[in-house]
């Protein structure tokens, strides 16, 4: 990497850092940085226009890459042209957003849940598969607990710098307590609830969702689920027990509320209270 090109990512990933952004967007908008680098060939990056970025989309999408591939690709280009190279002769809002296919996640029932848990192949597992349901964690959040993080007094697990790097409480189910005094007896780690191989560094993402589909081919499950759904089936069934909207989205963390509103569509409550319109066709009636 030339070296005024090595400047501009560094002055980049400084901006990323100042605004806030997590550790992995940073390292994936560097790395559609890269790639429209490799994409430019000799042209210098500081010369680059809104054009090229629409180019390198076209490209992308050429070579079978993702609309979710794009739309990091369109972030990223966008504010490095608008922040670090200062560009103003362009109106970026004209930038195509190609937007992914609006797909339901598959929801866990009580069920299968309770099945998962039964199937998880060691107790620490297990652990985590239980505060992935029972508290709403994304995995990265779960990841990163320490001991210090649960009062046990107030039945409060706090949650350091999820999301958008904001600190927020969730709900301790009392049915954990004994499981998480139980691995730390079992395990002692040094500094997180789940640690991996190497002492005093949390668990891989990766052991966790490999643990996960163990459990769910011991427990004969074959939803396409991963340790995300878990929190998917926590807030669609709070909803369901008719927990309002607002305290779903506080426990989730959701910025805004027409994130957790997909969850009133998830839930089976309303549909369970409808009625079909073919139920009152005689004809539709069986025959004797």
């Amino acid at each position: 990497m030339q070296s005024d090109t090595a400047s501009l990512f560094q002055h980049y990933t400084d901006i990323l850092r100042a605004n806030g952004l997590a550790a992995r967007s940073i390292d994936n908008y560097l790395y559609s940085l890269k790639g429209f680098t490799r994409f430019l060939g000799e042209r210098p990056l500081h010369g680059a226009s809104a054009d090229d970025v629409v180019a390198y989309q076209i490209s992308i999408a050429a070579t079978g890459g993702s609309d979710s591939r794009i739309r990091v690709a369109t972030y990223a280009l966008r504010a490095f042209l608008r922040f670090v190279l200062e560009r103003g002769d362009w109106n970026d809002a004209r930038l195509p957003k190609p937007r992914g296919p609006q797909r339901l996640p598959e929801i866990l029932s009580s069920d299968e849940v309770q099945a998962i848990l039964d199937a998880a192949p060691s107790p620490k597992h297990r652990a985590a598969f239980m505060l992935c349901y029972g508290s709403g964690l994304r995995t990265e959040e779960l990841l990163h607990l320490e001991p210090r993080h649960v009062d046990s007094k107030r039945m409060v697990l706090r949650v350091e710098q999820g999301k958008g790097r904001k600190d927020r409480p969730v709900v301790l189910p009392h049915t954990i307590l004994a499981e998480l005094r139980d691995c730390w007896r079992r395990y002692r780690p040094q500094r997180y609830l789940f640690e991996g191989r190497r002492p005093g560094q949390p668990m891989a993402a990766t052991t966790l969702q490999r643990a996960f589909r163990t459990a769910l081919h011991k427990a004969g499950i074959h939803k396409r689920v991963t340790p995300r759904s878990m929190r998917h089936a926590f807030a669609t069934h709070l909803v369901e027990q008719g927990t309002p909207l607002r305290v779903v989205q506080t426990l989730l963390g959701h910025k805004s509320l027409n994130t957790t509103a997909v969850y009133t569509h998830l839930a089976q409550t309303w549909l369970t209270e409808v009625k079909s319109p073919l139920d009152s066709l005689k004809d539709a009636k069986p025959r004797s």
